[in-house]
């Protein structure tokens, strides 16, 4: 008898408890260390392959901000920094020489409101024209390239959105109008276009595009090595699986959340120049994929968590079916006693040994 083997009254002799093995309980911490950087690694991964894809991919830009040319919200916004663009170049003298000079400020506000209202319905049919999405295209096509050129070189030089296109066909919309004549000669070729970054924020943006373009490169492979290490290295692998589903699930709903309230500080730090309703627009169609990406990893999440938490009870089942089937499956007659005896090898009961008078 083993001297580590303690005995019984009995006289049985029971297995001695081990102690817990400190290379596993380490083997498990390690790994869940693991499954928690990986968890907080994974909504970082998707907001940096998303930071770079829409700073360095002209064509993912342009198709996530193609269907702005048919909103209406972009449209008046446009229409109006169009007109602005157009009416200061707009001059009255000439027609205001034979007015008294007591009646020359009336007058004047008088027609340039209605010439602001022309102008006005102008540009309307220029936007909402078939042409201009393909205006819009291309407008915002050499804008990312100048900002893509902007932040990886050197220099402060601002971003701006250029309406010279939209002015040209204005320009050739007046033309066609006797009352636009006058106003076709005084528009300069470059009448309009939008700041999309000022100069002082330049260097800012250079920083956060350069951690995006660098964490999109080694933050995902290291969220998918942690997950993947840490879940080889856990003991218990399915509970570790469900709570790491679990944990990112929140994380990545913790990003949608996140990236909300800071949707709604950047829109409320814009001027009052900016329309709401366009920088609402423009905002929700360049963070679409984001948002999408987020949920579609909350959802599979979901999956995963449901396939793991259903794996074991569908090996109970399968496991409880069959000896179901074989208690169906015995024949009724191997309920005799005669029959049982046989199925016994024949040999009888304490009755049937006795002998007979």
């Amino acid at each position: 008898m083993s001297a580590s083997a303690p005995a019984r009254a009995d006289g049985r002799v029971t297995a001695a408890r081990c102690p817990p093995r400190r290379p596993q309980r380490a083997r498990s911490l390690v790994g869940a260390a693991l499954l928690l950087v990986g968890t907080l690694l994974l909504p970082l991964s998707l907001a940096a392959l998303w930071a770079r894809a829409e700073l360095t991919d002209t064509d993912r830009y342009v198709a996530a901000i193609a269907p702005l040319a048919g909103n209406p919200a972009v449209q008046d916004a446009i229409v109006r920094d169009v007109t602005d663009g157009v009416m200061p170049h707009v001059r009255l003298d000439g027609l205001l020489k034979v007015v008294p000079r007591t009646e020359r400020p009336a007058l004047r506000r008088k027609f340039t409101r209605g010439i602001r209202e022309f102008v006005d319905k102008q540009v309307r049919q220029v936007v909402t024209g078939r042409t201009f999405p393909a205006m819009w295209t291309g407008v915002h096509r050499t804008a990312h390239r100048t900002l893509d050129g902007t932040l990886t070189a050197s220099g402060d030089a601002p971003v701006t959105l250029d309406l010279s296109p939209v002015i040209e066909r204005v320009r050739h919309q007046l033309s066609g109008n006797g009352l636009g004549i006058d106003i076709v000669r005084r528009v300069p070729p470059t009448g309009a276009s939008i700041v999309l970054l000022k100069s002082p924020d330049v260097p800012r943006l250079r920083t956060g595009f350069q951690a995006a373009r660098t964490g999109a490169l080694f933050l995902p492979p290291a969220a998918g090595l942690c997950l993947l290490t840490g879940l080889l290295l856990t003991r218990r692998r399915r509970r570790a699986l469900i709570c790491t589903a679990a944990g990112c699930a929140v994380a990545c709903a913790l990003l949608t959340t996140a990236l909300a309230l800071l949707r709604a500080r950047l829109l409320d730090a814009l001027p009052a120049t900016v329309p709401r309703p366009a920088a609402d627009a423009y905002t929700d169609a360049l963070t679409a994929s984001l948002r999408s990406g987020a949920w579609t990893a909350v959802g599979a999440a979901a999956v995963t968590i449901a396939l793991a938490v259903a794996g074991p009870l569908t090996v109970r089942l399968r496991r409880a079916v069959p000896s179901t089937r074989q208690a169906d499956a015995v024949p009724w007659w191997t309920a005799c006693p005669g029959v049982r005896n046989v199925r016994r090898g024949g040999r009888r009961g304490p009755a049937e040994d006795r002998p007979r008078r």
